[in-house]
């Protein structure tokens, strides 16, 4: 199973490197891309609705970047690998570089972000690939969406709202993607975003 995951992860690597994408917009191309071929776990969920916490809780550590409104801008294609010794992390777009100071992986985060969209809080399917090994963690890959949202924020086109949840359908869409709907605790089921989301792309999801 180890020897098939890090086939996918290698996979989605190149993909991306070749601007192949799950979050793009490919209404135009008549056959499936590679990227829509490979099984992913897509993390769904409203602004402030406790992905990044989910996220960290499952890698052990404090990384990914905080604030008020959209804070992901970039879908973020998270790759897990468990290996024993120093646990350390690793961009795609910086190769060879191990980050063990995960305060500066959340900063990484934020400059790449702002590398690709600007600092006007706009949205881009180009995803960003962090890898992280340790002991602590499964071998696994989940890609961290933008949160959905109802209102722009200062300084966004009100075009923001339906752009993230067409990247965000564009991702789910794919039948070899699960989706990971997370809601807060304090929230009603019947009123999550994600949830909704979820049974209109697959109407088998219950409650």
């Amino acid at each position: 199973m180890e020897s098939v995951i890090g086939l996918v992860n290698r996979l989605q690597q190149v993909c991306t490197a070749l601007g192949d994408h799950g979050g793009g917009d490919e209404t135009d191309s008549a056959l499936p891309t590679l990227w829509e071929q490979l099984p992913s776990v897509a993390v769904v969920g409203g602004q402030s609705s406790g992905k990044s916490s989910v996220l960290e809780s499952i890698v052990g550590k404090d990384f990914l970047p905080r604030g008020s409104g959209i804070v992901t801008r970039r879908p973020l294609v998270l790759q897990l690998h468990k290996q024993d010794g120093p646990e350390y992390a690793e961009f795609m777009h910086a190769q060879g570089k191990k980050i063990t100071d995960f305060n500066l992986v959340r900063k990484e985060i934020a400059d790449e972000t702002d590398r690709i969209t600007g600092k006007t809080k706009g949205i881009s399917s180009v995803p960003i690939h962090l890898s992280i090994y340790s002991p602590n963690v499964i071998d696994l890959t989940l890609v961290d969406l933008p949160g959905l949202t109802k209102i722009a924020v200062d300084g966004q086109h009100e075009s923001i709202v339906a752009e993230i949840e067409s990247m965000v359908r564009n991702f789910v869409d794919n039948p070899n993607c699960i989706i990971l709907a997370i809601s807060p605790a304090n929230q009603d089921l019947a009123t999550s975003d994600a949830m909704k989301l979820a049974r209109e792309v697959d109407p088998s999801v219950g409650m």
